[in-house]
């Protein structure tokens, strides 16, 4: 793709600014599983409407939709508390808590300062762990130690590292940043008393089936040693996208999910004591990483439970005749596209 249509991808994507009643409203909330160390656990996962990502502004990762979920323009700190109240009502004591801006947590045209403190405070004495994600150059002691001192309990922070291979990151995945930035900021993290958690993307446009399997175990070897915990997301087909662009001529599948199932399985060999997950987004639909459509539902099942229970020996996904069908594809997809 060229590089001037990436960034027309990019542009096309980002909505007008809001007015004041769509900023005091959240984009999403709901409750899912997770765990903490060995309990499973429910996770409140709160998506706030802020600016959003910068780096969509200026070009974008190539399967990243999220700036049509945001305000087109910085929140007021007013606007922000106004999204905090809501979500507090909705919000029943669950340990876990996970905020999303759709872009940098840490950002201070996202989210300011002070506006950081009082959701990590109003969560402080009823979660356990508060997970928020944001881009490797904000992930400094000066915006970290003071959500430290107001949190009590585990801070823990994401980064889209998406993968280890500078070509993946930079020509396919369209990062701002090499993956040396990002191992760099998962040691800071940890050097300052919270959590550092990686997100290692499953078949960005451009790598197969098995090359792109390969990336993800790779990624976890070298990423283990900067994080506490590893997260493999197999893309899904988001709107307003550069792998929508290629969905939509025929030249991108979503990921099998006996990808993700050997993903896991490989990783866990190489994964140096990391927690790795997978919870699949769009997980058996056309636009998500699935398999066949009859076998997705119980493979789904059963990756859900190796990520809770880190049990990945015992990762029996049931058989079915399109594995054979995979595995074939899977060598043999075509990859005649310019990245």
């Amino acid at each position: 793709m060229p590089e001037s249509l990436a960034r027309t991808v990019a542009r096309d994507r980002r909505p007008a600014p809001a007015p004041p009643a769509d900023a005091r409203r959240y984009v999403n909330q709901w409750v899912e599983s997770e765990a903490i160390g060995e309990e499973v656990v429910s996770a409140f996962v709160l998506i706030l409407r802020t600016r959003g990502c910068y780096w969509a502004d200026e070009k974008g990762c190539s399967m990243c939709g999220y700036a049509k979920d945001t305000l087109g323009r910085s929140a007021t700190p007013e606007e922000l508390d106004e999204q905090l109240t809501r979500a507090l009502a909705r919000y029943h004591g669950e340990p876990y808590v996970k905020v999303y801006t759709s872009g940098s947590f840490l950002d201070d045209r996202e989210v300011d300062a002070a506006s950081r403190e009082r959701f990590v405070r109003a969560f402080s004495g009823r979660a356990r762990r508060f997970l928020f994600e944001t881009l490797p150059e904000f992930a400094v002691a000066e915006r970290l130690t003071p959500l430290r001192s107001a949190f009590d309990g585990e801070l823990e922070v994401a980064l889209g590292l998406e993968s280890t291979d500078p070509t993946v990151l930079g020509r396919y995945v369209h990062k701002n940043a090499p993956p040396s930035e990002y191992l760099a900021a998962g040691d800071r993290v940890r050097a300052l008393g919270a959590r550092a958690k990686a997100y290692l993307l499953l078949k960005p446009p451009y790598l197969s089936e098995t090359e792109s399997v390969r990336d993800v175990v790779r990624s976890v070897r070298e990423a283990a040693p900067h994080f506490d915990a590893l997260s493999v997301n197999p893309v899904h087909i988001q709107n307003g996208t550069v792998v929508e662009w290629l969905y939509r001529r025929g030249r991108y599948r979503p990921p099998w999910l006996w990808s993700v199932v050997a993903a896991l399985r490989e990783g866990a060999d190489v994964r140096q004591g990391r927690r790795l997950v997978s919870f699949p987004t769009a997980g058996g639909l056309p636009r998500g990483p699935h398999n066949c459509g009859r076998c997705d539902r119980e493979v789904l099942a059963a990756i859900e439970s190796a990520s809770l229970h880190q049990r990945f020996e015992e990762l029996a996904a049931p058989e079915c005749s399109c594995q054979a069908e995979w595995a074939a594809e899977g060598a043999l997809e075509p990859l005649g596209v310019d990245a």
